[in-house]
């Protein structure tokens, strides 16, 4: 699909046919929104001016009446309005939306993701940081995994549909569905195909030179965790002759990096779910390096008190748990949960040792996970170095407006 606008213009069409519902704030809750953060939680509306239903198009406008913004309104969900458009002429019709989707193909083209498509991966649509706020869309070789974490926005999956098909030709486009879209959104869908043939059983997808095999439909997310396609590498650098130990291995990622492009002598590597070890051991063996990598079944924290309480000792632990808080309530606690599972790391960690450290948690912010491995430096009185402070790829940008879409961090230290 081409699109006679420049990709980083913004479509304009300045004809309005139909009176559009009007959302008022309450008196000093605007400024956020003026600064382009999309999400406009119920308690921060004053009054609404019309009868928006849910996916309705509405403007948000501040205590005083001046024009903030375009979005779309969900009366289900606690974020009442996501905002897409800061100009007033931009109106939320069919070719706003196909512009907003090729900007966020442009920017993969840019970075040569979609150069190859028969083995890899990527994301191609990244929610709010491509200002399409509650949709994803991963690629897998020529099947397109689609993912609405938006009432509002899912009820746009047809033109999605026909923009991905027009633009790709692609052999599949498949529906994931995210945990607790119902509850949050009244969202009710479920993983189906949507077009073209489903994805097979198993996919090989190729990075950084290493074979995994995968599957779209039953794997976790939309089958990979693409966003540490870097950090897997960057980690490999500091490896080279290391007995390694990995928690939270899901199917050998850091794991056959390590022994791969890091030389490390032996990897024992970790998962609580016994068909992502299955997975992990076949694409140890798919890579050649099954002899050198243990993959086992086991609960981090058990697992490492039973390494602790054995007095095993490691020259370099990795540790990439799922996300431990997913609302602002739960943020204490899973800052606690960092620590013990660190602090647990620390145990079984040579002095000089590598950790590499990470947090998929979006409410946790860099700095505040920093300080979470001070705290365990200060507890067990050993001194940390951070080699290296990573995030997400360029596949998974980060918008400066809404800090919550920087939900990766990954730290690699040298603890002495």
């Amino acid at each position: 699909m081409t699109d006679s606008n420049p990709i980083g213009s913004d479509l304009t069409v300045t004809t309005e046919t139909v009176s559009t519902p009007c959302v008022t704030l309450k008196p000093r809750r605007a400024l956020p929104f003026f600064g382009r953060h999309p999400w406009v939680f119920a308690g921060a509306i004053s009054k609404i001016e019309g009868s928006p239903q849910a996916g309705d198009e509405v403007i948000l406008q501040s205590d005083k009446k001046e024009f903030i913004a375009r979005g779309l309104y969900n009366p289900n969900s606690n974020i009442r309005v996501r905002l897409y458009a800061w100009k007033e002429e931009q109106i939320l019709n069919e070719n706003f939306w196909e512009h907003r989707l090729e900007q966020a193909v442009a920017l993969r083209e840019t970075v040569g993701l979609l150069d190859q498509f028969e083995n890899t991966g990527c994301r191609l649509v990244f929610s709010e940081a491509d200002q399409l706020s509650g949709l994803t869309i991963d690629r897998y070789g020529q099947w397109f995994l689609v993912q609405f974490s938006s009432l509002a926005l899912s009820q746009k999956q047809e033109l999605v549909i026909q923009f991905l098909k027009k633009r790709f030709q692609p052999r599949g486009i498949w529906l994931r569905t995210e945990k607790g879209m119902r509850e949050s959104e009244g969202l009710e869908v479920s993983d189906q195909l949507l077009d073209g043939e489903a994805p097979p059983e198993h996919f090989f997808l190729e990075e950084n030179g290493v074979r995994y095999g995968m599957s779209m439909v039953t794997g976790q997310k939309t089958g990979f965790y693409l966003d540490q396609r870097e950090n897997r590498l960057a980690a490999a650098r500091y490896l080279k002759g290391h007995r390694l130990l990995e928690m939270h291995c899901y199917t050998g990622g850091f794991a056959l990096n390590a022994v791969i492009h890091g030389k490390a002598q032996s990897v024992l590597a970790y998962d609580s779910s016994p068909s992502a070890i299955e997975q992990a051991t076949a694409n140890a063996e798919l890579n050649g390096v099954g002899n050198r990598i243990q993959f086992q079944t086991g609960k981090a924290y058990a697992v490492l008190e039973q390494l602790k309480a054995e007095g095993e000792q490691f020259d370099s632990v990795i540790l990439d748990p799922p996300k431990m808080a997913r609302h602002r309530s739960g943020i204490k606690q899973a800052l606690k949960g960092y620590f013990s599972l660190n602090r647990l790391a620390f145990d079984v960690l040579k002095p000089g040792g590598i950790l590499v450290t990470c947090s998929c948690s979006g409410l946790i912010s860099q700095s505040e996970f920093q300080q979470m491995l001070s705290s365990v430096s200060q507890h067990t009185r050993r001194h940390v170095q951070i080699l290296e402070q990573r995030g997400q790829p360029a596949d998974h940008p980060v918008s400066p407006s809404c800090p919550e879409n920087h939900y990766l961090t990954c730290l690699i230290c040298r603890v002495l």
